[in-house]
């Protein structure tokens, strides 16, 4: 075993691979960037070594200044981890030239399975079905156009060098093709280097199932089973499970075998993940007649491996370090067995009902459930950031995993639902809420899943509120009512309880919840009896009664318009986020005196919804728009994002230039 290892990546999977190797008594080396000077996995690590900018390109792709800080520290081996250098097998290389070992597979096997057309080649050779699809070194877009047309539509353009639902579009029709390829191709050459593509036959009603392998340096191979990934929003996984609902044993032998004769064609050393597109030609009720067809293989360890983890029993990063240092698998195929039934939540700076964009932020309050970290438990939550921590742009937009274990899949979902319930977190976008309304879904709770399950679903996924108006107003009010309670004296002039000699007290609050004003009155009665109205902007009535509020804690039970709640209530400036037990919302309990001689009338433009790089501009000077039309295009957290008109107008100055970074609020440009 090493006695040192440098972890050449950041945030929660540097965090993962250190608890383990502490865990093994191997001393760790963390690298960081600028924007991770104080960040949690530098903290983690027994040591650590600057390494450049902020940018991936500047610190942690430099993978020669990392085999530099390697050598300096006396480290034996470098881990990858996921993402960044993980499958370059020219950094493979370069390590084994400096006399470092590469914890993951040999520098030819990611060579061979990283360029997707390549790996597909071999594939058809070792005998691994294959989906229709053209894969030729010929990138000519009249020819890649040509054979969209001949395999038929939907058809799916992906990056040759791709991954992480990076450089992949959907074509519903033939007349959308070059547009979608040229998109396809910007995105592929700014995340990979490299904008070949393929192009593949759509399969409809798609699960994505794929299979944990891992080989080692004797020969020895074996499958630790399968993962259900299907759940996806943009081609990026949202829920993963294990083992995958309604996978007959004989499917599952079959599928296990593949996947080791995928990794034995290459010659595979390490953990690795074959991914299968599995198509239900029977239906979800069917799942004996499902077919699967090889997709891609990723030359390292996943980031739903703890699913993995929890119904095997074993800790896969302990088994890349045994392997990479010569030893055999620590276990036979024979030996390993399905324990219960796992899911996985990725949580993550983004805005759900806005198409996901990514967000960026402090985390101003950042609770988590009792729970494990970095090792298998009933509840494990892995994350590489800290309260207070900020999400940068830089890097990508996951704050944490949620990992659930049970007996069945029906107490892996109760506990999954209650941990996230328990997850609560302000200060940015986040998609903790839209996960629950997932768990909650018809079609994942029948586990009718598919990779449209989130479309399918959108009636009961998007904008929704759970708590509603009466009970997140009551909540924030009852809030407010406690802080103010909190800061009375022992003198009676201090109290706060709305007494007076004659009469009985009101007061008046201005409400923001839904983007629309709201009021409220509140009336102190008689022994601290409190009455609330709510009304809309013009005066109308909501609702109103008896509202009760009794400490617990740092929560509040409290009782109002025939409902009654255990609530948690965050205040972040004028914003009151509400927890409860059957989802979270938040509200505007503003100053009406604070916001006097504002400004109402918005000025004519559009506003960078995040920070990051602006690709290009879709109009010109002059032009006229209608709303929803494409205006520009940036990149934010090493994705494309389409940015709309929000009205009619004609174009009248383009502010920036393609190219340039721009802050998130940034004018991009001004409409008449």
């Amino acid at each position: 075993m090493f006695t040192k290892i440098l972890i050449a990546n950041r945030g929660e999977i540097a965090c993962r691979v250190a608890a383990t190797a502490r865990r093994l008594g191997v001393k760790t080396v963390a690298v960081y960037s600028d924007a991770d000077a104080q960040a949690k996995h530098v903290a983690a690590c027994d040591e650590a070594i600057h390494i450049g900018g902020s940018a991936p390109k500047d610190s942690y792709l430099r993978w020669e200044r990392i085999i530099e800080a390697a050598k300096q520290t006396g480290a034996q081996a470098i881990h990858p981890g996921y993402g960044f250098l993980s499958e370059n097998e020219d950094f493979a290389q370069a390590c084994a030239a400096a006399g470092l070992v590469f914890i993951g597979p040999p520098a030819s096997a990611i060579q061979a399975m990283g360029l997707k057309a390549e790996s597909k080649r071999l594939m058809a050779k070792a005998g691994v079905p294959l989906v229709p699809g053209y894969q030729g070194e010929d990138q000519d877009p009249a020819l890649l156009q040509r054979e969209a047309d001949a395999i038929g539509y939907p058809v799916l353009i992906k990056a040759s060098a791709g991954g992480g639902g990076k450089g992949m579009r959907r074509v519903e029709r033939s007349e959308d093709f070059a547009a979608a390829l040229a998109s396809c191709q910007r995105e592929a050459i700014n995340s990979f280097g490299n904008d070949a593509v393929l192009v593949e036959k759509y399969v409809l009603r798609p699960r994505h199932i794929e299979i944990q392998v891992f080989g080692d340096s004797l020969g020895h191979c074996v499958y630790l089973f399968e993962r259900d990934c299907s759940v996806q929003r943009r081609h990026q996984k949202v829920l993963e499970e294990a083992p995958a609902p309604g996978m007959t044993e004989a499917l599952r032998q079959r599928m296990g075998e593949a996947a080791v004769a995928a990794a034995q064609a290459v010659g595979y050393v390490g953990a690795g993940t074959v991914e299968f597109i599995v198509e239900q030609p029977g239906g979800y009720e069917a799942p004996e007649q499902m077919k699967f067809y090889f997709m891609e293989m990723n030359t390292r360890l996943q980031v739903e491996h703890p699913v993995t983890e929890a119904i095997t029993g074993q800790d896969l990063v302990e088994w890349q370090l045994r392997v990479a240092s010569g030893e055999p698998l620590p276990k036979r195929q024979d030996e390993l067995q399905i324990i219960g039934h796992a899911i996985e939540a990725r949580i993550c700076a983004e805005n759900p009902d806005n198409q996901f964009l990514p967000a960026t932020g402090r985390l101003a309050v950042y609770r988590k459930p009792a729970c494990t970290s970095f090792e298998r438990g009933a509840v494990r939550f892995d994350d590489g950031v800290r309260e207070g921590d900020a999400i940068s742009p830089f890097y990508d937009s996951m704050i944490a995993k949620l990992i659930v274990h049970g007996e069945d899949r029906a107490q892996a979902l109760a506990r999954l639902d209650a941990a996230l319930a328990q997850t609560h977190i302000v200060g940015l976008a986040n998609n903790v809420q839209f996960l629950r309304h997932v768990v909650q879904s018809p079609s994942f709770g029948k586990a009718q899943l598919d990779t449209a399950l989130i479309e399918r679903e959108r009636a009961v996924l998007f904008d929704q509120d759970r708590l509603g108006l009466a009970l997140t107003a009551a909540a924030a009010i009852a809030q407010q009512l406690q802080a103010e309670r909190a800061q009375e004296g022992a003198d009676p002039f201090s109290r706060r309880d709305g007494w007076q000699s004659h009469g009985l007290m009101q007061r008046r609050f201005a409400l923001d919840w839904g983007g629309q004003p709201w009021q409220a009155q509140l009336q102190y009665g008689r022994a601290g009896a409190l009455q609330l109205a709510l009304a809309d902007a013009a005066g109308a009535p909501v609702a109103g009664g008896l509202l009760t509020v009794q400490a617990q804690g740092a929560a509040l039970l409290l009782t109002f318009a025939g409902q009654r709640c255990l609530v948690q209530v965050d205040v972040e400036g004028e914003r009151r986020h509400v927890f409860t037990p059957q989802g979270a919302g938040s509200i505007g309990l503003r100053d009406p005196l604070a916001h006097a001689g504002e400004a109402t009338a918005a000025a004519g433009g559009l506003n960078a919804p995040m920070p990051g790089k602006l690709l290009s501009f879709a109009v010109e000077v002059g032009q006229h728009v209608r709303p929803g039309q494409v205006l520009a295009v940036m990149e934010a957290m090493k994705m494309e994002h389409s940015i709309c008109a929000p009205q009619e107008g004609v174009v009248a100055e383009l502010l920036y230039a393609p190219g340039e970074q721009v802050t998130e609020g940034a004018p991009l440009l001004r409409l008449e």
